[in-house]
């Protein structure tokens, strides 16, 4: 495996960071939804996070997005990404790191029960929901 250097994003990798986007858009089957535009390739992996509360826990970093390309990935660099997210996390103060992973991806989820992680749908019982469009309009009542 040929070197690999993980790191925050840069203002000059947005095109990659789409490109990679499109993909996990197409993995997930999802193409569809992807409406952001900008092109160009160099990149071949990606972590998207941002940082949320938990009531009981405090600072949360949330993974919204992990993707290595598929000709790269077998090679650790999900693990690294993952890691470098954790290191965010400890730097920031948060006391968890949390993600969600489509329930088809047993690949994935492997993975992440390897790195340490505990599936809180088998263990306590939680699903994730999400309102979006009409849906959020007519909840916010406009």
């Amino acid at each position: 495996m040929a070197s690999v250097r993980i790191r925050e994003a840069k203002e000059g990798d947005c095109g990659d960071i789409l490109r990679l986007i499109r993909e996990l858009a197409e993995f997930e089957n999802l193409s569809h939804q992807v409406k952001i535009s900008e092109e160009g390739p160099c990149l071949v992996g990606y972590g998207i996070y941002c940082f949320i509360y938990s009531t009981w826990k405090g600072r949360t970093i949330y993974l919204e997005d992990i993707y290595v390309m598929p000709e790269y990935r077998g090679q650790g660099i999900g693990s690294k990404i993952i890691k470098k997210v954790a290191e965010v996390a400890l730097d920031k103060g948060c006391s968890q790191f949390r993600l969600a992973v489509l329930d088809w991806n047993q690949r994935a989820m492997d993975l992440y029960k390897a790195l340490g992680a505990q599936d809180l749908t088998e263990a306590e019982g939680w699903h994730f929901f999400c309102f979006e469009g009409e849906a959020t309009r007519k909840l916010a009542g406009k």
